[in-house]
């Protein structure tokens, strides 16, 4: 197991994002003229920023390697700005869309800004970390924001005629497995100092915890994909 994890973690995680953008590619169709839509292009994007971020494993001797030694040999400044930026973007996009109440919706673009402000400056303050490790500030407040809205869409589903039917509702299944998923994740950024070649156990864990939890989370979204039927909101 340990060497399984060493050797194909990045491999196994984008295998279960390419299965879900395929997934999602194949069922447009289906959810073009709903909300649902966003999450397919979404899931595309996820999957296009995470292969980009595999250049690192052509940096020592590949094609990349007039970037050893910069900044840029490491891909956490990709993976700051296009997961713990961009994920928080759309996902205040995605539920401003799905949540009814319009004192919430106002909320979230407070709550956008504020986050957008509050990056830039942890950023301007200290530009190296963004390069040298995932920034805890960002991904926990990002987390913390995706947190509330899902809790907010749960909350307006039970208020609803909708939780009759929950178990058809797409955005349900996305709302569930986000919920899960943060509760699993957000603990294990406080750690993330320890995630170095000086602690291969805790490094272990991590990949053991995350790859299962992103694993999950894909595997999700291709059932509720499939599984089903479009909502007219």
């Amino acid at each position: 197991m340990k060497e399984f994890l060493f050797s194909y973690y990045s491999i196994l995680i984008i295998s279960v994002e390419a299965l879900a953008a395929v997934t999602a590619l194949l069922c447009y169709k289906k959810y073009k003229h709903t909300v649902a839509k966003f999450f397919i292009y979404f899931l595309i994007y996820v999957f296009i920023c995470e292969t980009i971020a595999l250049y690192t494993y052509q940096v020592e001797d590949g094609v990349f390697s007039v970037l050893k030694g910069t900044l840029f040999a490491r891909n956490y400044w990709w993976i700051n700005l296009t997961w713990g930026v961009g994920s928080t973007l759309f996902y205040c996009f995605f539920y401003y869309k799905l949540i009814n109440a319009s004192k919430v919706k106002v909320f979230i673009k407070i709550i956008l800004g504020v986050f957008l402000l509050f990056c830039l400056s942890v950023i301007a303050l200290n530009v190296n970390r963004l390069f040298t490790g995932l920034v805890p500030s960002i991904m926990v407040f990002s987390e913390l924001i995706i947190l509330f809205l899902v809790s907010v869409y749960f909350f307006e589903m039970l208020q609803s005629d909708r939780i009759l039917n929950f178990y058809k509702s797409i955005y349900f299944y996305i709302s569930a497995t986000m919920f899960i998923w943060l509760i699993i994740i957000t603990p294990i950024v406080f750690y993330n100092m320890y995630y170095t070649k000086k602690d291969m156990d805790f490094v272990l864990l991590q990949r053991l915890i995350s790859s299962s939890a992103n694993i999950f989370m894909y595997l999700t979204f291709t059932f509720a994909l499939l599984w089903c039927k479009p909502e007219n909101r």
